[in-house]
């Protein structure tokens, strides 16, 4: 594994060029923000003109244009909109206006890497990924540190892609944390697999089964929220911070014991087997057809399946257990108004 570090790369590269971050979700705001801040003079936001991020964005100071003016203007075009829309809008606004040599990035590469998108020959492209959330992109830099983030190359025309990638992704913090060489092919399958076997949709499976395994049982929904949802992020923070080895240091002997004899019960072979079979739907692009194609009919499985989610007891019992701790909305990396 290739790393790279501030001392790696000329931040003054990015500075010197006209960057458009199209977009202004949880990472646009974090990378146009840190741009500005690291001294790049020239960086315009790419929002639909109805788009909510428009006030959001001006309102840290930040110029707004279309994206096809963007487009036409930039040097360097950072498309950080959602996965599903990014094939038309660069068919629609991108490609016909980017001028010759112009550096087209991505902080994701599903488009790239399942051909969602051809970029032309003559386009420098590449991909910073940061490993954390944009919140976490942002307030990390704002504490002087940074989050590691994932460099790749798909085509590098100008023989230069690389220096203009590192110089990126210092500019918006990669650099004090690590810059880590990868291709668009393993950042995407392992980023897809991990939210959905382990991150997102493992994680959010485990803990509803636990919470609807003590209610049913006669326990308390609220023993239940804590002892299965809450205290998640005490275990994860200690995993964090030095690995599950530390984890297993801090808890009880009893809990380590547990997790000992009975983990083993929960993720099963049957598991793994599964896990597996994601990891294939992933890799043939089963996974990406279908989610675009959920897409194109407006999405109605999504839809309902979000809504069930919101509706379900869990979420209920926990909001009424968080409004008793005032402090967890004190310092929340997400603030709906602002970003």
């Amino acid at each position: 594994m290739r790393v790279h570090y501030d001392r790696d790369a000329d931040v003054n590269l990015i500075k010197g060029k006209k960057v458009a971050i199209i977009g202004y979700g949880s990472q646009g705001h974090a990378h146009a923000q840190n741009l500005k801040d690291s001294g790049a003079p020239e960086v315009v936001v790419g929002l639909r003109a109805e788009s909510a991020g428009v006030a959001k964005a001006q309102s840290a100071g930040l110029r707004v244009w279309d994206s096809a003016d963007a487009a036409k203007w930039a040097d360097v075009v950072m498309v950080l909109t959602p996965d599903e829309a990014q094939g038309d809008l660069y068919r629609e606004k991108l490609a016909p206006n980017l001028r010759p040599g112009t550096a087209l990035a991505f902080g994701h590469g599903l488009n790239i890497h399942f051909g969602l998108i051809d970029p032309r020959p003559d386009l420098d492209v590449f991909m910073i990924a940061p490993k954390g959330p944009g919140h976490t992109v942002r307030s990390e830099f704002l504490r002087g540190a940074g989050v590691p983030m994932l460099m790749a190359v798909h085509q590098d025309p100008s023989g230069n892609t690389t220096e203009i990638a590192k110089s990126y992704a210092s500019a918006i913090g990669g650099g004090r944390a690590g810059i880590i060489e990868t291709t668009f092919k393993e950042e995407c399958e392992t980023d897809l697999f991990g939210e959905q076997a382990v991150l997102c949709g493992g994680l959010v499976e485990l803990i509803r089964a636990g919470y609807e395994t003590l209610v049913g049982a006669g326990y308390a929904p609220e023993m239940a929220y804590f002892e299965c949802c809450h205290e998640v992020k005490l275990i994860v923070d200690l995993i964090y911070e030095g690995g599950i080895a530390n984890m297993n240091y801090s808890v009880s002997d009893t809990a380590e014991y547990g997790e000992y004899v009975s983990g083993p019960r929960i993720i099963t072979d049957e598991t793994r087997a599964e896990m597996k079979r994601v990891l294939a739907d992933i890799q043939s692009g089963k996974f990406v057809r279908e989610w675009m194609l959920e897409n194109k009919v407006n999405r109605p499985n999504f839809k309902a399946m979000r809504r069930s989610l919101g509706e379900q007891p869990i979420e209920q019992v926990g909001a009424k257990l968080r409004a008793m701790m005032p402090w967890i909305g004190k310092n929340a990396l997400v603030d709906k108004s602002r970003n």
